[in-house]
């Protein structure tokens, strides 16, 4: 194998690098919460992780888990990050062991980066093909977890006025929960479904909606969380609450929609200039291939082709601070 490091080789890092910042700037997410929200929510997550009765239910759920597994397989789980991984799994709404997914990945990498190695042959083409490869779990979980988020709070306005007109005809607040996980398809119904068993085998309501919050980590869900914890303190009409706050809830995704449809023209032109250079490179080395070389040959040719590779990157930054807009 060749540790040469030729111009194809950079040629394909550079492609790879800029690829890799357009997925993650314009593709997850294309737009975010606003950063004082995502603050609040963190700071609420935190102040859930320290509530000793929460903490130990999670314990008690994952010590459960961990004895329905084999020696080996609980070693495994038991690794540094496996519990933070299948945290992120649940959420996605995949059914699948978190070292079962580590493993797959590091196997499929090492065996796309040994084949791509072997038949370039370039060990430093085969390590980027593998690393890339080995990303694609990685961005499929991401991808698969916000939009079982997305239809999550796509579901809950619907949730939360079924749940206001059980309260209106009676029904205790919980039996309205146990309403919603029968009615309604998930995820909103499994996720309903565990709060309303928390609550049924003795917990409380505040870990309980806690809890939901842990597992759907959005700031539409903190909302209402926060709305009935707070309505459970003080008092008041639970039913107009949650009525009141589906129709915000609704408006709220109406001004989501409207910014994505006006920000995907920003997102396209990114996509195009930053690849638009490497298409170019690409082509001339086809229609006149002795151009490219003249360029790259020079001293200075090389030079300009890392400081323009750097602005393109600086480019990519600056489009998705352009385009992003929190709200």
């Amino acid at each position: 194998m060749n540790w040469h490091i030729s111009d194809e080789t950079i040629f394909i890092g550079m492609v790879f690098v800029a690829a890799f910042l357009l997925v993650q700037s314009f593709i997850v997410p294309v737009f975010g919460e606003n950063r004082q929200a995502n603050k609040r929510l963190k700071k609420r997550l935190q102040s859930v992780a320290q509530d000793g009765e929460q903490v130990e239910a999670i314990s008690l759920l994952r010590r459960k888990h961990l004895q329905e597994l084999s020696g080996v397989e609980r070693a495994l789980e038991s690794l540094p990050g496996m519990e933070r991984l299948e945290q992120s799994i649940e959420q996605a709404g995949l059914k699948t062991l978190a070292y079962r997914l580590v493993l797959r990945t590091i196997l499929m990498g090492s065996l796309v980066g040994l084949l791509v190695g072997i038949l370039l042959p370039s060990v430093v083409v085969g390590v980027m093909a593998g690393g890339a490869v080995m990303t694609l779990p990685y961005f499929r979980l991401r991808r698969a977890r916000a939009q079982r988020l997305a239809q999550f709070e796509d579901q809950l306005p619907e949730a939360l006025v079924v749940m206001s007109r059980a309260l209106k005809a009676g029904y205790p607040f919980v039996d309205a929960m146990k309403l919603v996980s029968e009615e309604m398809p998930d995820p909103i119904a499994s996720e309903f479904r565990t709060t309303f068993m928390e609550i049924n085998y003795g917990g409380s309501v505040r870990t309980a909606l806690n809890g939901l919050l842990g597992r759907v980590q959005s700031v539409t869900v903190m909302v209402f969380v926060t709305s009935v914890l707070i309505q459970k303190e003080t008092g008041g009409n639970l039913a107009e609450l949650l009525e009141n706050l589906a129709s915000i809830i609704r408006a709220r995704f109406r001004f989501h929609r409207k910014l994505r449809t006006l920000s995907a023209p920003g997102r396209l032109a990114a996509w195009i200039l930053s690849l638009l250079p490497f298409a170019m490179a690409a082509l001339l080395s086809v229609i006149a291939p002795g151009f490219l070389p003249m360029l790259v040959d020079n001293p200075i040719g090389r030079q300009l082709v890392g400081v323009a590779f750097c602005l393109t990157v600086a480019g990519i930054f600056w489009m998705r601070r352009i385009v992003r807009v929190d709200v």
